[in-house]
């Protein structure tokens, strides 16, 4: 049986016998109503995770039971079925909240395939509870709580049905793709494209290119015309991540765009008309980088219509249990193998690290301990040895490499033959420099920032340990 409940409410009693038939064969789990004040009463005495609803029903009309569906809980997922003649209330239902609609006659792999797409859009939704993002809205109220399901869903609710541009603030895997992914499969976008760009990935010198497009012969190597990622995702939702590593040039293309909403390709005359949605993610600091003159200040209100803001795990530990039970469950799946949850004392040490690389780190460390356990449950001594040891976590604040050496000031350690500071030193600083590259996936820059490490220092330990980033990147 599946893990969502479907709820058909038609009043024809011949059309929803078939659409429950054809959904029981696909593994759903289907209750019926006849109705719209039937369908009320079933939603509040079982759990309903998705509702096919008919827009002409007596008692109470589709529009009015997806309004009073909404306000009982607006995370269902709603998908109204309506005839050709009464589409215009299909775009009414949409902009009140409905997923999408189909007309009738309905098929039923129709009603199956957009059932499931539906879903997976509200298993993204599921997940992203469990990376607690917060929003704060233009009159300053927060909302959002960490581990509350209907809070989160009120956050994407609020985005997805609008279509002004957002920010995503947070620090390096704390899930700000995963955010925008909710945001834009949820969204009336959803069936277009959503291209992913990260700012920080490409050279300043294709990067112009890369959005917008060229022409042949426009520089070197261009032997054909080429279109770029904006005309690629017209339609759809651009997500550009690491938004804070954009050089000024290129601020000032993409603020263009913005407020134009067309853009040139490279060596061409002729400008191209674009509807896409941004949004934009960063763990930079864009307020100070504005004082410092490195980010352009329209631009960063013409993106910070809705800010989101997804907190480090270091601030909101209580949520830890909740997702490690989550990735067990997910590994279970992937490696086939039965592990059941964590022990508590290996809990409580994962509870006393300072988490540097947020849900992403944290997701990695469980799937280490899911490969090494040869248990039924997690345990300490099978998640990787630098959540284990007191020297590790004892130098997660140090800055740079004279406080990682203060580490043995203040100590009189036994005379052990072999001993070397020198050695132990350099071992030290190569394990450190591994973890920080296999936390930030490789990326030099996120690495040096959040190591605090200078680039130009941590670029010269890579070439003296003959340490390759590219090792790192997935």
């Amino acid at each position: 049986m599946s893990q969502y409940q479907i709820l058909v409410v038609e009043d024809d009693c011949e059309l929803r016998r078939t659409l429950c038939e054809a959904l029981n064969r696909n593994d759903f789990a289907v209750i019926e109503a006849i109705d719209g004040e039937d369908a009320l009463e079933k939603i509040r005495g079982s759990q309903v995770d998705l509702v096919l609803l008919d827009v002409n029903m007596p008692r109470m009309n589709g529009l009015e039971c997806l309004k009073a569906i909404k306000s009982y809980d607006p995370s269902i997922i709603v998908i109204i079925m309506t005839a050709f003649s009464t589409i215009e209330d299909a775009v009414k239902a949409i902009k009140s909240g409905a997923y999408n609609y189909l007309a009738k006659p309905i098929k039923h792999q129709a009603v199956v395939e957009m059932v499931q797409r539906a879903l997976d859009a509200h298993s993204m939704i599921k997940t992203m509870a469990l990376s607690s993002p917060v929003i704060k809205l233009e009159a300053g109220e927060f909302v959002g709580h960490s581990g509350e399901m209907r809070k989160i869903f009120g956050v994407i609710y609020k985005l997805a049905k609008v279509d002004t541009s957002v920010l995503i603030r947070g620090e390096s895997g704390t899930g700000k793709e995963l955010v925008a992914r909710a945001i834009h499969y949820n969204s009336s976008r959803k069936d277009q494209k959503l291209v992913s760009i990260n700012c920080s990935a490409i050279s300043e010198t294709l990067f112009e290119s890369e959005l917008f497009g060229h022409e042949r012969g426009a520089f070197t190597g261009a032997d054909q015309r080429q279109i770029g990622k904006f005309q690629y995702a017209d339609g759809g939702t651009i997500f550009l991540d690491e938004i804070g590593d954009l050089s000024p040039h290129m601020q000032v293309k993409l603020l263009r765009v913005l407020q134009e909403k067309k853009f040139t390709p490279v060596g061409s005359h002729r400008e191209i008309e674009m509807d896409i949605r941004i949004i934009a993610a960063t763990n930079r600091n864009l307020e100070e980088m504005i004082k410092a003159g490195t980010f352009r200040e329209d631009l960063f209100y013409r993106l910070n219509v809705i800010p989101v803001f997804l907190p480090p795990l270091r601030e909101r530990k209580e949520d830890i249990d909740n997702l490690i039970h989550y990735f067990i469950a997910r590994f279970s799946k992937s490696h086939d193998k039965r592990i059941t949850g964590i022990t508590l004392q290996a809990l409580e040490k994962l509870k006393t690290y300072h988490w540097p690389g947020n849900i992403r780190e944290l997701e990695n460390a469980v799937e280490h301990a899911f490969v090494v356990e040869t248990t039924d449950k997690l345990t300490a001594p099978s998640f990787p040895e630098y959540l284990r040891t007191p020297l590790t976590r004892s130098s997660r604040n140090q800055n740079d490499t004279e406080e990682l050496e203060q580490l043995t000031d203040g100590s009189e350690p036994d005379p052990i033959e072999g001993l070397d500071y020198s050695k132990f030193k350099e071992e030290f600083e190569k394990e450190f420099i591994i973890r920080a590259l296999k936390t930030f996936k490789g990326r030099i820059n996120q690495t040096a920032l959040h190591a605090k490490i200078p680039k130009k220092t941590l670029l010269r330990k890579l070439q003296k340990y003959n340490i390759n980033a590219e090792d790192f990147r997935l």
